[in-house]
């Protein structure tokens, strides 16, 4: 919500801009006219012309930058041409020129046909072909995430809420009138030093990231990245339901609401220790949903939970449903899933959502997320992440005795845990997860990350806390990094009790093996259940694998693994 109320503020600041110049005449051509017929239509179409062209060119700069390692200079090119026409309004004018006869001729053609609505959208539709290049530097830095981060819908909507803020503030003009252009005609002076002054910034930050200086920023302010926010969003919209005071020895009642229907869940790819499962053959249980994968350190501590509800509710009609929305690659293995369910020692139904379709169709967003459906199949509460397992649980009880059944085991569920799958420490200032793969990597330290080839990487003799660097022959692509060599290490200083790292061997079959090092020495008792004192360990398997977990506290600490043989592939890591 944020970036898109930026996005809005950005162009309704645009009318500020010298750059919106050449569109003015078009704009104000029918003042003069009742608005609702010439006006809004023009606005209209001018507005989704211009997110259309404009979405068009991130969809071919995202092409360009995917195509190979130098499309991203290319990106970077186009960011500084953007900072020189902030600067000079003269290379702004020669850009737009070639745009401006095109507006005109299409403008002279659409007021050919009168006073008519239709008229007055082709004239938009022309305004809006002109308007494009007028770049202001908010339009500017969403094109050029979208290059180098890829394009998306988010990035779509956005260009849509910028050209509603532009169109805003010329009908604020058009509606207002005379008084209003006068005196943003005297902002322009004001507003051209402020346009130089950004297209300085521009260039400074172009050679930031030419220089390395950048790298993971864009990734860590990206547009479309807006997890934490919709979270937030999601919880005002549907703000946890508040357990009502009961007396002692009494059951826990919780206030819930009705969120809907249940979802389909035909999309499934495959199914795991059940036959397909419809929503029409669950009526009348109720149902949990848990969405999941296995390698997500989040989803595998809130596992046992899942997995005792489901053993001890599964009489009095309690269904379970995992549904493995993989996050990686290596999680639409049907034979890696089935392993992963086997070891985990998963019983209950678990749907493979490779197509993402039954995620999509309860429109989620979150790993874990738990959905809770009662007999009549409607979504009665739904909680994301971790934690408030006790509330969870009076869900389901509250959920079965609606649907009849008052014989209930005792409340109150404390599953065993180890490994990986046990509770996180109560460390706030743990670090935060950290992708490898260039498509989300940030807080890389050692210059800049080369996408899809080799190249041999050394590490800063120092990190920062939250940093982390690669030493050696490594191949970087979008959902992880590639030791070509042996010897390839990764370095991370972090802070935690517990860090995992997800990583896979080849697919020859061979194990890997690994040593881990920490401050530079072997970890001891720190060690996981994935490695031992010395630090030793094997890749046998893609999977989260647990490298550390300190006995004492978890204080800031240097981590080093070292792989003693090629062809390991390192994804995330993720803390506790």
């Amino acid at each position: 919500m944020i970036f898109l109320l930026i996005a809005y503020l950005g162009g309704v600041l645009t009318i500020l801009s010298p750059c919106i110049l050449p569109v003015l005449p078009f704009v104000f051509a029918r003042a003069d006219r009742p608005f609702r017929r010439n006006g809004l239509p023009m606005l209209i179409g001018m507005g989704v012309t211009f997110a259309l062209v404009a979405s068009l060119a991130t969809v071919g700069g995202a092409w360009v930058v995917r195509a190979n390692q130098y499309g991203r200079w290319v990106a970077m090119a186009v960011l500084a041409l953007l900072g020189l026409t902030l600067i000079s309004p003269h290379i702004a004018a020669a850009l737009s020129r070639p745009f401006v006869r095109l507006g005109q001729s299409l403008s002279q053609r659409a007021d050919a046909h009168g006073d008519s609505v239709w008229a007055s959208l082709g004239l938009g539709v022309a305004t809006g072909l002109l308007w494009v290049p007028c770049a202001g530097p908010i339009l500017g830095l969403l094109l050029t995430a979208a290059a180098i981060n890829g394009a998306s819908v988010a990035t779509a909507l956005l260009l849509l809420v910028y050209s509603a803020g532009a169109a805003t503030s010329l009908a604020l003009a058009l509606l207002i009138g005379g008084r209003v252009f006068a005196a943003m005609k005297r902002t322009l002076g004001a507003g051209e030093w402020l346009r130089r002054a950004l297209g300085v910034l521009v260039l400074a930050g172009v050679a930031a990231i030419a220089l390395g200086l950048d790298t993971g920023l864009l990734t860590r302010v990206s547009l479309a990245s807006t997890g934490p926010l919709e979270q937030k969003l999601l919880q005002a919209l549907h703000p946890a339901p508040v357990t009502r005071a009961a007396a002692p020895g009494a059951e826990t009642n919780v206030l819930l609401a009705d969120l809907g229907p249940m979802p389909s869940l035909a999309g499934a790819t495959l199914w795991l220790n059940s036959p397909p499962l419809t929503t029409a053959g669950l009526r009348g249980k109720v149902v949990l949903v848990d969405f999941w994968t296995y390698s997500c350190i989040n989803c595998l501590r809130a596992l046992p939970y899942v997995r005792a509800w489901a053993e001890k509710y599964a009489k009095q009609g309690l269904v379970v449903i995992g549904v493995h929305a993989p996050e990686f690659a290596f999680e639409k293995d049907p034979g890696n899933v089935r392993d992963a369910v086997r070891e985990l020692g998963i019983h209950y139904p678990v749907a493979l959502d490779n197509d993402y379709a039954i995620w999509r169709a309860f429109n989620n967003q979150y790993w874990p997320a738990h959905y809770f459906i009662d007999a009549r199949g409607r979504i009665r509460y739904a909680h994301f992440g971790e934690g408030e397992y006790d509330r969870s649980e009076a869900v389901i009880r509250q959920l079965l005795r609606e649907a009849g059944d008052t014989r209930l085991p005792q409340a109150g569920t404390r599953p065993t845990a180890a490994g990986a799958q046990a509770a996180a420490s109560s460390n706030m200032q743990q670090s935060p997860e950290t992708y490898v793969g260039y498509e989300r990597a940030s807080n890389f330290a050692g210059g800049r990350l080369v996408y899809d080839d080799s190249w041999n990487y050394h590490a800063p003799s120092q990190l920062r806390p939250d940093q982390w660097a690669l030493d050696g022959h490594w191949t970087v692509q979008r959902q992880f990094a590639h030791a070509d060599q042996a010897g390839a290490r990764v370095l991370y200083r972090f802070r935690g009790r517990d860090l995992h790292l997800v990583m896979g061997a080849a697919a020859d079959g061979k194990p890997r093996r690994f040593r881990i090092r920490l401050d530079g020495l072997a970890p001891g008792t720190d060690h996981g259940v994935d490695t031992d004192a010395d630090g030793q360990g094997v890749i046998s398997e893609h999977r989260l694998y647990q490298l550390v977990r300190q006995k004492d506290g978890g204080g800031e600490r240097l981590f080093e693994i070292e792989f003693l043989d090629p062809g390991v592939s390192v994804y995330a890591f993720t803390f506790g």
